[in-house]
């Protein structure tokens, strides 16, 4: 269910749960993720901006692994996060044993877990923690077939126990066949981020962008890594009259460079690899059109969609069984086309390369869909509303 627009006119001041007044008694509130930032990740960069927020109006607390064998607590732009220690790291799992006594000794009025992460399920059931729990779900377990399998009872125990699942677009509720059984608790809350930032960039940083790169400019960002497609969008390259930046770090960058120089388009694909958050956004004013190239389902939504509508550019993104088409309207915000098809990719960045007026009444549009659905402060009100309905005192006949 999407959370009522009623709900959305709720004051963003502090919440209490039934019983408590006071400043001091704050709703007390525990997020546990897998890591933080500076940590780079979509499901990271989320939890940093919902976190950030959402401590204007609770008492909060983030608790992560540490790359290192150490813990490390620090406040980071208002947000007080404990890094613990973590052991060893199995199928990209941080085993970090301690994460459990954290959650036991937080006297949190509600435990927020991000999954997938398999550590802090378990560290959940093994804590004791009998206040309502909400689980973020933001994407199923696709590629580690085998783990997945031996961890699915934990996570079913741990769903069953859930007071509320967050699920970030309907297409993606309705296609996991995990929450396709707990739909009765499961909650619509769209990505959101600070627009703001994305909306203005230094005219002179896009100037020199241009100058170097000429004036038809495709950008894509992301890791470098298989669901994300870039094989599929360097092949698209042959076909189109411009030049594609790719942000971005990853293990496949060598294969993808190899790629690119064997079907000799290497001058049109420039790999800018990490840069800072100006330089992206430079690269989003100076570019004509945004391609979202992925290919399965661990693309749950693609947040660096709405960064670049943002920026007021249309996007290029494909038709995948997640969020992805949601963020993006096809023929509204831009194209959506089949996963790995080159040609079809080629022809929808064509369409708009070729098409000024297109490019930039989609481009229009994707702005002001960026401002409707998702907005940081949106999806904030939406996350208290939740969490006020998730501590309201339930009926002896009402308990699961």
């Amino acid at each position: 269910m999407m959370i009522g627009e009623a709900q959305l006119r709720h004051s963003m001041a502090a919440i209490r749960p039934p019983g408590r007044t006071g400043e001091s008694a704050r709703l007390r509130v525990l997020h546990v993720g897998k890591f933080y930032p500076p940590h780079m990740g979509g499901i990271e960069t989320h939890l940093q901006a919902l976190c950030g927020e959402l401590q204007k109006s609770l008492d909060l607390r983030v608790v992560v692994a540490n790359d290192g064998g150490e813990s490390v607590a620090e406040r980071l732009d208002g947000v007080d996060v404990l890094r613990v220690p973590t052991w060893a790291t199995l199928a990209s799992t941080p085993l970090c044993p301690a994460l459990t006594g954290e959650i036991r000794r937080s006297a949190a009025d509600i435990l927020h877990l991000h999954l997938p992460n398999p550590m802090a399920v378990m560290a959940y059931l093994a804590s004791g923690f009998s206040g309502p729990l909400v689980l973020s779900y933001h994407s199923d377990t696709v590629r580690q077939k085998v783990l997945g399998a031996l961890f699915s009872p934990f996570l079913e125990l741990a769903l069953r126990r859930s007071s509320a699942v967050i699920a970030a677009s309907v297409a993606y509720q309705n296609s996991s066949p995990v929450l396709a059984r707990y739909l009765d608790r499961c909650h619509v809350i769209p990505y959101g981020i600070p627009l703001d930032r994305f909306e203005q960039a230094d005219p002179i940083a896009v100037q020199k962008l241009r100058l170097q790169n000429g004036q038809r400019l495709v950008v894509s960002v992301g890791r470098l890594v298989y669901y994300k497609g870039f094989e599929y969008l360097i092949r698209a390259m042959a076909r189109v009259d411009g030049k594609l930046l790719i942000v971005g770090t990853g293990p496949l960058r060598q294969t993808l460079q190899e790629l690119a120089r064997s079907l000799n388009v290497a001058e049109k694909v420039v790999f800018l690899g990490q840069i800072s958050d100006q330089e992206l956004i430079a690269c989003y004013h100076a570019a004509d059109v945004f391609a979202l190239a992925s290919t399965a389902r661990s693309e749950a939504f693609g947040l660096v969609q709405v960064e670049a509508m943002a920026a007021g550019l249309p996007v290029v993104n494909t038709k995948l069984d997640s969020g992805v088409p949601f963020v993006s309207l096809h023929e509204q915000t831009g194209l959506t086309v089949p996963p790995c098809d080159s040609e079809a990719l080629a022809v929808a960045i064509n369409r708009l390369l070729n098409n000024p007026d297109l490019r930039r009444s989609l481009g229009e549009a994707a702005r002001q869909r960026a401002r409707q659905e998702f907005s940081l402060d949106v999806m904030t009100s939406r996350t208290l509303a939740l969490y006020q309905s998730v501590i309201k005192p339930q009926p002896a006949s009402a308990n699961r």
